[in-house]
């Protein structure tokens, strides 16, 4: 970590030294980490999908892919140049700038949230202050792409999906928020930075299990993932949001969800499991390998419990949201309150 931030600080110095002036350079050195972060991405979900197939296998006593490459690695490769190659249909009664669009946001949107993500100690392409409330709103705004997708298809499908999308996000964005409320109230930050190094000691997944907990189902929720990916049921609404869509602008709706997907876990691991402390006094393994086994460690409790549980009915999904997390995270609040209160008191 130390030796990256040192690599951008020469090749800042050095672009300097050429005469280019100091904003130009800061310009254009984001850029380049702006990219790095979408390849980033994207080398994850060549691994993902790949896991997720391998997972969904294991747990219907399947093989899975197993053709292409050692245990069927190069698959999904090969199924994105197919993916390319695929005729952009657009159907002829459909909002065609909104629908257009639709997609491009969806993955704007999600590549987003990770300007304030660290990686390790100094790996973050933007530190606000205010990072973790940054990431809640961004979050947000990405239902809109996926309303503007089922509004702009003109198919009653999309429509209902697209609707279903933004009554469970806007149900489950609330318990979402109130479960980091708790880490805040400790920290008094929201700054993801000063949230990981105040768990040097301690991480905050023991004091805070029960918020754990809550943002773990949220999250599930928020990525539209089973079960609760009611978004998008095929039993009932064929595909959802995206049943009209087809070639990249499909695919462009699938890297946004496992985008999404490695992001609420990176959040998770920041603000749950320590970030890139590492566990046992294991400090001679660097801070983005732990990092990233935090990471991958949600993500694999994301796959388990999509390829174990049921798809949940509509009215259920609510309740679950309303008169359960919401409940559940106001208690958490008001149990940290006092838990904080009482620390001052005796700390003097």
């Amino acid at each position: 970590m130390v030796l990256f931030l040192v690599w951008v600080d020469m090749f800042r110095q050095w672009l300097v030294g050429i005469g280019i002036p100091a904003l130009p350079a800061e310009i254009l050195i984001k850029t380049i980490l702006v990219l790095i972060v979408i390849i980033f991405v994207l080398t994850n979900l060549i691994v993902l999908v790949w896991l997720e197939r391998k997972f969904a296998a294991f747990y219907a006593d399947r093989v899975g892919p197993n053709r292409l490459g050692p245990a069927g690695f190069l698959q999904f490769p090969v199924d994105i140049v197919k993916m390319l190659g695929k005729e952009d249909i657009i159907p002829g009664n459909v909002d065609r700038p909104v629908f257009k669009i639709a997609s491009i946001c969806a993955f704007l949107t999600a590549i987003m949230g990770w300007a304030v993500i660290p990686l390790g100690k100094g790996m973050i392409l933007e530190d606000l202050n205010v990072g973790l409330l940054y990431f809640i709103a961004i979050g947000s705004t990405g239902t809109i792409a996926f309303v503007m997708a089922g509004f702009a298809s003109n198919n009653k499908y999309a429509l209902l999906g697209g609707m279903r999308t933004a009554a469970q996000m806007i149900s489950y964005e609330i318990p979402l928020a109130f479960s980091l409320l708790g880490i805040v109230m400790i920290t008094g930050s929201l700054s993801l930075t000063e949230i990981v190094d105040a768990q040097k000691n301690v991480w905050f997944v023991f004091p805070q299990i029960l918020a754990f907990f809550a943002y773990f189902v949220c999250s599930i929720a928020e990525t539209n993932r089973g079960p609760f990916d009611l978004a998008e049921g095929e039993q009932e609404l064929v595909a959802g949001y995206f049943v009209e869509y087809s070639g990249i602008r499909y695919a462009l709706f699938m890297v946004a969800e496992y985008t999404h997907l490695v992001a609420v876990s990176a959040i998770a691991a920041v603000v749950f499991l320590g970030g890139w402390n590492a566990p046992f006094g294991l400090t001679f393994i660097p801070g983005f390998i732990w990092m990233m086994l935090k990471i991958y460690l949600m993500i694999f409790l994301f796959m388990w419990v999509r390829w174990t549980f049921v798809r949940v009915k509509v009215e259920h999904l609510m309740h679950i949201g309303w008169k359960f997390l919401i409940p559940l995270t106001l208690f958490n609040i008001m149990i940290t309150g006092i838990g904080v209160y009482v620390y001052r008191m005796i700390a003097g």
